[in-house]
């Protein structure tokens, strides 16, 4: 199954890398313009510069030497920063994995057991309160959250700071605050409204009515429940894993730290095509790769699972 799965992958990161290519590739604007800007050039200039990025090359010779380098993992050279566009991701990764592990982590402590709530107290007053606080995530958009969040913790009480990414440690973690809760507040409704639905169908079902019939405490009879409603909560939040991956763009354009979101909308509006098509295979490499460790899980969670896999 591990095998299939890796091959599926390299696959769609192969028909990804062509899409993104092309996409990019056939994208308004020009490159020359964007180097040089409103000054003046010789066409000795203009020629060097498309001659330096193949410009003048067939569109398929140009992909497949992209692609080459870029499995030796050289991704070419940012266009905008004139640098090499590993050094670029580089710099920018560590702010990016900071903020999702720690918007991740919240979505997980708060949504999980909301949800658990919710349905264990099904029509009771601290489900409609679960359920309303679902709702109101569910409907704002993260930039509209990112701005209350901003305005109310950041301006009327300055507790945390505005913008930026801090100068390490502590103080990093104590920047990436408000963009985490505002990256986490509509993944964590959706991942709240998923365990409430998974755990409801558990404890509604058969088993559970013969596990109550048999006289077992009703906390045990939830455990029980919780424990078999446990593949589809791990696959809610694989799934919010890979939104909060995407997601990452809106939120650290409105606080300005210095991501691969931000990153990523700043190559696009350069047109910096290897920054662009870099970012957009790693984004693609990393969601694959969580959704291989979802379907591993299952291997782990389910015993039918592992017996299906070994009578094959």
């Amino acid at each position: 199954m591990i095998v299939v799965r890796l091959f599926g992958v390299l696959a769609i990161l192969l028909v990804i890398s062509f899409l993104t290519f092309s996409l990019v590739y056939l994208a308004p604007g020009d490159l020359v313009k964007n180097l040089l800007g409103n000054r003046p050039a010789s066409p000795e200039a203009v020629a060097a510069i498309r001659a330096q990025y193949h410009l003048d090359d067939p569109f398929l010779l140009r992909y497949l030497d992209w692609l080459g380098s870029a499995i030796r993992g050289d991704f070419g050279q940012s266009i905008r920063l004139q640098q090499p566009v590993s050094t670029v991701i580089g710099d920018r990764l560590p702010n990016t994995l900071a903020l999702v592990a720690l918007a991740f982590l919240i979505a997980l402590a708060t949504a999980i057991p909301l949800g658990i709530l919710s349905a264990a107290r099904e029509g009771r007053f601290s489900d409609s309160l679960a359920s309303l606080l679902s709702l109101i995530g569910l409907s704002a958009p993260s930039f509209a959250i990112a701005l209350l969040l901003l305005y109310v913790f950041a301006t009327l009480l300055p507790i945390f700071p505005a913008y930026g990414a801090g100068s390490g440690g502590f103080d990093t973690l104590w920047h990436l605050v408000l963009p985490a809760v505002a990256l986490a507040a509509g993944i964590g409704a959706i991942l709240m409204r998923l365990t409430r639905a998974a755990l409801l169908r558990e404890l509604q079902s058969d088993a559970t009515t013969f596990a109550r019939a048999r006289g077992l405490r009703e906390a045990d009879v939830q455990v029980a429940a919780l424990r078999a409603a446990a593949i589809p909560i791990v696959t809610s939040a694989g799934l919010v894993l890979t939104f909060i991956v995407g997601g990452t763009i809106i939120v650290e354009s409105v606080f300005a730290l210095p991501g691969l979101g931000s990153l990523l909308q700043q190559a696009v509006q350069f047109k910096d095509l290897p920054v662009v098509q870099a970012l957009t295979l790693l984004i693609a490499a990393v969601i694959a790769v969580i959704t291989i460790l979802i379907d591993l899980s299952y291997l782990v969670l389910d015993p039918r699972v592992r017996a299906k896999g070994l009578n094959r």
